[in-house]
C-alpha cells in the first residue's frame, strides 16, 4: 500500500490536472478532500489518483476523475438540493455529492456494493447519504421524488421517461445515452413540460438495468 503521504500528494497532483478542464471550484474543493483510495479494492490503490476508471469487483468500475467532475459540475448544485444517484458503486461519487448537495438518495441493483459503500461511507461519517438497494422493475427511487438533480453512473439506450418523471421543474438530469458500451453524455433540464438536452461528450459506462434502460446485463 502507498504511505498515505504519497496519497495526499497524487490527489493534489488530479485536481491540478482537473482545473485545467473543469471549472467549478466547489467541485474540485470537495474532491480534493475525498480519498479516493478508500473506494478502490487495495490492489487498486495505488491507481487511485490517475485520470481513468478503476474495477470495483462485480463486472463494475469508478469512473474516470474527469468524468465524474464533469458530470457533477453539470448538476450545478448549490448545497440546497436533495439528489438522486442511480448506481451506487463505490460511493465515491455519493460522497462528492454529499459534500455540495442537502441530502443525497443513492440507489444500488448489486446488494454487496450497498453494502459496501454504506460502510465506506459511514466510516468517513457522511449523514446526509441513504444507500437503497433498487427495487425489481423500478428505475430511480420514486418513493422520495421529485429530485432536484439526479445522476446516473450507468449507460441508458434512451433518456428514461421514468426518471424525466422523478425530475423537479427547474431541475438537471446528467445521464449517459446510447448502445452498450459507447455512449453520449447529456445534460437534460427540465423547465414545466419542457426539457432541453446539451451534449457534454463521448463516454463509456456499464450498462444501467431496469425499466425504461437495458433490460438485463451480458
Amino acid at each position: 500500500m502507498v504511505p498515505c503521504m504519497d496519497f495526499e500528494t497524487a490527489r493534489a497532483r488530479l485536481i491540478e490536472h482537473l482545473k485545467t478542464r473543469i471549472k467549478d471550484e466547489q467541485v474540485l474543493a470537495v474532491m480534493a478532500r475525498i480519498p479516493r483510495e478508500r473506494f478502490v479494492p487495495p490492489e487498486e490503490q495505488h491507481l487511485a489518483y490517475e485520470d481513468r476508471p478503476l474495477p470495483i469487483g462485480l463486472n463494475q468500475t469508478i469512473s474516470q476523475p474527469f468524468i465524474i467532475a464533469l458530470m457533477t459540475e453539470a448538476l450545478e448544485l448549490t448545497g440546497k438540493e436533495k439528489v438522486l444517484e442511480i448506481g451506487t458503486g463505490s460511493g465515491y461519487q455519493s460522497a462528492i455529492l454529499a459534500g455540495l448537495a442537502r441530502r443525497v438518495i443513492s440507489v444500488e441493483r448489486l446488494p454487496a456494493l450497498a453494502e459496501q459503500a454504506r460502510k465506506t461511507l459511514d466510516s468517513l461519517g457522511y449523514t446526509n447519504i441513504t444507500v437503497h438497494l433498487s427495487k425489481e422493475d423500478t428505475l430511480g427511487w420514486p418513493d422520495e421524488a421529485p429530485y432536484d438533480a439526479i445522476i446516473t453512473t450507468a449507460g441508458a439506450p434512451r433518456v428514461p421517461p421514468e426518471l424525466l418523471a422523478q425530475l423537479a421543474d427547474g431541475g438537471r438530469l446528467v445521464i449517459p445515452v446510447g448502445p452498450r458500451y459507447i455512449q453520449e453524455l447529456y445534460k437534460i433540464s427540465r423547465h414545466g413540460k419542457m426539457t432541453t438536452l446539451q451534449s457534454l461528450g463521448g463516454c463509456s459506462f456499464v450498462s444501467l438495468i431496469g425499466k425504461g434502460a437495458w433490460e438485463e446485463d451480458f
